[in-house]
């Protein structure tokens, strides 16, 4: 039995400017032609033809590996890195009699580093894999002709060509044509949340001649051919035929529901599968994101490179010392070093081929001297970014109690980018402010309605100096509840009190049509409950108001609307219903929406609302009375950062609608190319000689904490960019309520609102407009330059609107004008569209050649996050594209200050510190290497045991460098965010600029002398047992790596600022691990452990001299680095050692005015080194808290 249809407004046979437009006739001339080639037999997916076709199934996969390819690629992966491409080299070459240690002691140590990296990368991918696993797996009821039923099927088993029923709530499992819907007019209701990103809902409906296969029994007969588009990535568009019942049929974008959109407020629809799996539009647009590497990573790989350049030096410094040294040994016939029996000799050391043996042992140095280069340094990396990501994650700090969402590392590879932002680059809408909007005052017969001041009006007043003695925040009035898109208070409008106004009649029609002039959909959630899914946060908060002040919309059906209004005569409610006609939706083109309708009075009205500049020049001569008066509200309104509205009227007449919608029907059935054009004009026709009404006012509230967020990171140093869609009054007002634009700050405006241009538009010549304006905005930048520089010691901030900025980007232009920009604290970019934002973020991005960070929360956000150094999504109330498109996500823009300057800070701080560990601990093992090894004639041997070796870099000094990326903090949390100037030392990089990278580099070379020299020079001469033998070469090699294992790891605890017991157990933990080590690889065979047999236990162990020179060796390398810390800190302290001084002092009041003093000089010293914007920044941000003190 078929179930019984749902009812609803059928909006299939009203006008819908956004969703009943049909391709043109040109555009589906191309079936069949290249890209226009897919063929979907409907009902059919067994036929011998679909089979032939031979389409995709609709199994997904997101993985990056397979566990055919895993391995190989994976590999690939690993040594696509020079370094690693080094070692697989040198363990290859291991096997050769070249090698200067076993072929075991160097593949085991690889095989653990690119063995965990694959184990990671595996790890991350089977999680993929298991989100694959449940989207195939899910179910969907999938036609079966044999039974006439529907059964459940999963959505990997899904062909081309099936018929699928999908209910309320359900995601589609792949591209369908819509057939029909539970609604007689066969529309349903779409949520685009995974496509777009945005939660507002979309209306699809179906072709007229399939609405009437609405249940099973009926769809046993049906058969049809679909002729479209080749898949592709467009979301908006599609281009097919239908060929049903000998007739063809136009397809557009209305009929087709893409997979992973939700049904919504639809009981349930039939639909063809024709596009599965990777052939879907989603999947088309499932692109990698784009690789993003930090600053630090492409800097390491030069000093990675640098590495390379000193190993080849110092392999053939040596070979040619060898060579030099071999050739002597044969000198006029008499062997010199005749004890090293150079008669009986191999190749490597033929004294009588000096050249050869030179070649040869500079390929053993190649491998000798390979620990100069880190081969730990990009797991240990790896490792470390993910363990930050996970305290990213985990930070309360930055969790959003209200929306249940944490903070959101979505990628580990820019955690150190984070602390060296230049500049910030921030949509507006739902970034800054709520997205969420409210109903908060409005203009009804030119009388000002609602109370309190909004947060902009409050900021307006104090810049002008104004005493807030009128109201209170809006928030702060009182109310008896609280609404969702409302937040209108005013005694002479509640609780039916309008009646009571001069004016009431004008106000009864002002409520009606917001009650009756939108698309939004009723759904009743209780007995007093009523919610709105609506297609904008905007119309929602009419709806609700209406409501609220007695204009209850409460239900519709196909051709009704019905609303439960407060009668003023009687001071009851009653039920009002209203014909609908025609609703002429809205556009970003047409700025209005309107619908028709018949009143219980019969009469025929014209409703409308829209932009006031649209909705005035429509407004008949007696339509105009409030008209002046709506002006100036409109103004106050945008200058308090209110989104404002015209609301108007129109009552028609009969024979006059009939001529009309006779014409229109005609134009809405049209097939020709020109059928939206001839629908505009017909629109245009009946929506003038308007009757002004009034005008609504409805408020997007900033954010809780922007203005002290964006304050705070304006005291940091870093540039602040807003690119918005509002108007320049409106985005200038909100800089100032959100401390972008401060007291004291001069603004410079670049715009193309100026008399001579709007001549030159007049008269209609483009060319001419065009010369104009590029003119006239080139001198506009020169003249702002040359103010910027005369006045140098000012903060600016620059205001553009997008069409100026359209001229300022021309490619003679960008430089000045990106100079101009740079050369500001704050530059508001306002109208501008998604792509400019996107452009505008290149080039900041490419004229800095700093890090720029780009923070926005809706789908048009994407380009600029995806162009952006680093993409922050807010997870709001549009939906999660941006979010997916992000390298970090947070809930709230306040979280930005937190991320930054702690998290930003301390990851750069971590990742700086410990990549010049790296460098140094290895340069002070490689380089006792060579030391030992010109000592030895250089003979290609190894001062120290095969496994010794092989250990350094994986147990008993890679632990301690992983807790030093992982907890060290330089300062507090809370002094992070006290002292923000501290972040300027990740934006001009002190912490890993050459000069700091090679004085690291530096102290390695002079310690590795140190531990070498000192070593030999006390332990070789004297007896070192008790038996009065001498150090062998197997204790000297156990004593130098003992020093070089305790320098290396005190070295760290010197470096490190916070201790906790994980740094202690590491490092500490690491010299026991070395002793424990010597103790069981000693006892092992002779065989096996070679010169590590019993070396501690019977002959280190008991000698004093050992630890004696293991003490004088250690102190004695650690001094170089101490004297230059103690000299640091009291000539040229850094921003964190001023800040951990202040903080040891005593908090005694006689010390208070001191410390002042101090904090004020260190303060003077660290602004004359930053550079002169920042500088001028931040002493005006200085002076202007204390005007507010």
């Amino acid at each position: 039995m078929a179930r019984i249809r749902k009812r609803s407004i059928q909006l299939s046979k009203l006008c819908s400017f956004a969703c009943c437009r049909s391709s043109s006739q040109d555009e589906h001339a191309q079936i069949g032609q290249k890209g226009y080639s897919r063929v979907v037999y409907c009902n059919e997916p067994d036929s011998q033809e679909q089979i032939r076709l031979r389409y995709r199934g609709n199994y997904v996969s997101t993985t990056k590996y397979t566990a055919v390819n895993f391995l190989p690629k994976s590999l690939f992966e690993q040594f696509r890195r020079v370094a690693n491409i080094y070692f697989l080299v040198v363990a290859c070459v291991s096997f050769s009699p070249l090698a200067p240690y076993s072929a075991p002691s160097i593949i085991l140590p690889l095989v653990v580093v690119i063995g965990a990296t694959m184990a990671k990368e595996g790890v991350e991918d089977w999680r993929r894999n298991l989100q694959d696993i449940e989207a195939n797996n899910r179910k969907v009821e999938v036609y079966d002709k044999s039974s006439c039923s529907f059964r459940q099927t999963k959505w990997k088993d899904l062909r081309v060509g099936d018929l699928v029923k999908v209910c309320k709530d359900e995601y589609f499992p792949a591209d369908l044509l819509l057939l029909s819907s539970s609604y007689e007019d066969v529309v349903c209701y779409v949520e685009t949340m995974n496509l777009d990103g945005e939660t507002n809902l979309k209306l699809k409906h179906a072709l007229n001649v399939t609405s009437f296969y609405s249940s099973a029994e009926s769809l046993k007969e049906f058969r049809a051919v679909i002729k479209c588009e080749d898949p592709n990535e467009h979301l908006y568009s599609f281009i097919g035929t239908l060929y049903f019942d000998c007739q063809q049929y136009s397809l557009s974008p209305q009929q087709i529901l893409l997979r992973d959109s939700k049904l919504k407020n639809t009981e349930y629809i039939f639909g063809v599968v024709i596009f599965t799996g990777h052939d879907t539009k989603v999947m088309q647009n499932a692109t990698d994101p784009p690789s993003k590497r930090t600053k630090i990573e492409r800097r390491m790989d030069r000093i990675i490179y640098v590495l390379f350049s000193t190993l080849i030096l110092v392999s053939f410094i040596g070979s040619l010392f060898f060579g030099i040294e071999t050739n002597n040994d044969l000198s006029g016939g008499n062997y010199t070093r005749w004890y090293l029996r150079p008669d009986k000799t191999t190749v490597f050391f033929d004294p009588r081929r000096p050249a050869v043996a030179a070649f040869l042992h500079c390929l053993t140095g190649l491998m000798l001297y390979g620990y100069l280069i880190p081969i730990s340094l990009y797991v240990s990396i790896e490792i470390c970014k993910v363990l930050q990501s996970i305290f990213i994650n985990q930070d309360q700090a930055m969790y959003d109690e209200e929306m249940d969402r944490p903070a959101h590392a979505r990628t580990s590879n820019l955690n150190e980018e984070l602390g060296q932002v230049h500049t910030i680059l921030s949509d507006k809408t739902g970034t800054l402010t709520c997205n969420s909007m409210e109903f908060v005052k409005c203009s009804i017969a030119g009388t000002l309605y609602g109370r309190g001041m909004t947060e902009v009006e409050i900021a307006l007043a104090r810049k002008r100096g104004e005493q807030l003695t009128e109201q209170a925040p809006i928030d702060a009035s009182e109310s008896k509840k609280s609404f969702k898109g409302f937040n209108f208070r005013d005694e002479h409008i509640m609780d039916g009190k309008w009646v009571s106004e001069p004016q009431r009649d004008v106000i009864q029609k002002f409520f009606r049509v917001l009650a009756t002039c939108h698309t939004a959909v009723p759904e009743v959630m209780g007995p007093d409950e009523i919610m709105y899914e609506a297609e904008s946060p905007d119309e929602a908060a009419f709806v609700i108001a209406a409501r609220e002040v007695g204009f209850e919309f409460f239900a519709r059906n196909q051709t009704s609307i019905k609303l439960r209004e407060l009668d003023p005569t009687s001071g009851i409610r009653v039920d009002r219903v209203y014909e609908l006609l025609h609703v002429l939706e809205f556009s970003s083109a047409r700025k209005r929406m309107s619908v028709i309708v018949k009143n219980p009075e019969n009469q025929l009205l014209l409703l409308a609302k829209g932009a006031d500049s649209v909705i005035f020049e429509r407004l008949s001569k007696e339509g105009r009375a409030y008209e002046e008066r709506t002006k100036e509200h409109i103004e106050k309104y945008s200058e308090a950062g209110l989104r404002t509205m015209a609301v108007a009227y129109r009552e028609l007449d009969n024979d006059e609608y009939k001529t009309w919608e006779q014409e229109f029907l005609k134009a809405k059935t049209s097939v020709s190319a020109d059928r939206d054009v001839l629908m505009d004009e017909l629109a245009c026709q009946i929506e003038r000689d308007l009757i002004l009404l009034g005008a609504t006012a409805v408020e997007d509230k900033l954010q809780k904490g922007v203005p002290g967020c964006i304050d705070k990171l304006a005291r940091a140093g870093i540039g602040i960019w807003v690119l918005t869609g509002d108007k320049r009054g409106t985005a200038i007002n909100i800089g100032y309520a959100c401390s972008l634009l401060r007291h004291g700050m001069k603004q410079i405006v670049i715009t193309l609102e100026l008399p001579e241009i709007l001549a030159q538009e007049k008269e209609g010549d483009k060319e001419a407009i065009a010369e104009a304006s590029l003119n006239s905005i080139k001198l506009q930048i020169l003249k702002a330059k040359s103010q910027v520089t005369e006045e140098s010691s000012t903060e600016f901030g620059l205001i553009i609107d997008g069409k100026s900025l359209t001229y300022a980007m021309d490619k003679n232009l960008v430089n000045s004008f990106m100079d101009l920009a740079m050369r500001c604290a704050t530059v508001i970019c306002c109208r501008s569209s998604p792509k400019q934002k996107a452009v505008i973020t290149r080039l900041v991005k490419s004229v800095t050649g700093r890090t720029t960070l780009a923070i926005g929360d809706g789908a048009n956000d994407v380009g600029m996050l995806q162009e952006a150094d680093i993409g922050v999504g807010i997870s709001g109330v549009e939906g999660m594209q941006a979010v997916m498109a992000s390298d970090f996500a947070i809930a709230q823009f306040r979280f930005l200050e937190r991320l930054l300057l702690v998290h930003g800070h301390w990851c750069y701080r971590r990742i700086s510190m410990m990549i010049c560990y790296f460098f140094y601990k290895n340069i002070t093992f490689g380089f006792t290497l060579f030391w030992f090894e010109a000592y030895t004639s250089f003979s290609g041997q190894p001062a120290y045991n095969d496994w010794y070796m092989s250990c350094y870099n994986v147990f008993f000094t890679s632990l301690p460098v992983i807790a030093l990326g992982v907890f060290d903090q330089d300062v507090s949390a809370r002094l992070c965010l006290k002292h923000p100037l501290l972040y300027q030392e990740g934006v001009r990089n002190i912490l890993f600029n050459w000069p700091r990278i090679l004085g690291w580099m530096f102290n390695g070379l002079l310690s590795s002398i140190i531990i070498y020299f000192l070593t030999t020079n006390s332990i070789t001469g004297p007896a070192f047992r008790k038996d009065g033998q001498v150090a062998d070469y197997s204790v000297l090699g156990v004593t130098m790596y003992t020093c070089v294992v305790w320098t290396v790891n005190c070295q760290m605890a010197l470096s490190i600022n916070y201790f906790t017991w994980i740094q202690h157990l590491f490092i500490w933990g690491s010299i026991a691990f070395w002793y424990i080590f010597l103790v069981v690889y000693g006892s092992i065979p002779p065989t096996l452990s070679t010169t590590a047999y019993k070396v501690l236990v019977e002959a280190c162990a008991p000698s004093i001299l050992y630890w004696l020179t293991t003490l004088l060796v250690v102190i004695a390398a650690l001094l170089p680095l101490l004297s230059y810390r103690a000299f640091q800190i009291r000539f040229q302290p850094m921003e964190h050692d001023r800040i951990q001084i202040q903080r040891r002092r005593p908090e005694s009041t006689e010390y208070d005015a001191t410390q002042r003093r101090l904090s004020e000089s260190s303060e003077a010293r660290t602004s004359s080194e930053l550079p002169s914007e920042v500088r001028i920044r931040i002493d005006n941000l200085k002076a202007s808290s204390k005007r507010k003190n």
